[in-house]
């Protein structure tokens, strides 16, 4: 199935949380992460609400990060701040897989 080079990357987590995980409080320094750095464009997470738990495998949170090109993930990955994050975000998971992908638009959202 093909479709038009984006030429976005993205970066894609899928999480199960430790049992006395406070999530929202992980989302709001991740938040105040991503909103402190330009390179990331994007930053959406949500919890799934349906899905039958052998196809979700026990996964419970989904995370998207976007970046325009691979050199501004790299450096989003190196950067002090998100360093520090990343010690306390593995620190409270129980399960974690990873996708990160140059994104391929089918159908691009409308301008807004």
């Amino acid at each position: 199935m093909g479709g038009e080079g984006g030429g976005d990357t993205k970066h894609l987590v899928l999480v199960k949380f430790k049992e006395d995980t406070v999530v929202e409080d992980l989302m709001n320094d991740m938040g105040s992460l991503v909103s402190d750095l330009d390179i990331v464009k994007s930053f959406e997470w949500g919890e799934d609400v349906g899905s039958m738990e052998m196809l979700r495998q026990g996964f419970t949170h989904v995370f998207v990060l976007t970046f325009k090109n691979e050199q501004d993930f790299t450096a989003y990955s190196n950067h002090p701040k998100h360093v520090e994050f990343s010690g306390k975000f593995a620190a409270s998971i129980e399960k974690v897989l990873l996708f990160h992908f140059p994104a391929v638009s089918v159908k691009l959202p409308p301008s807004a």
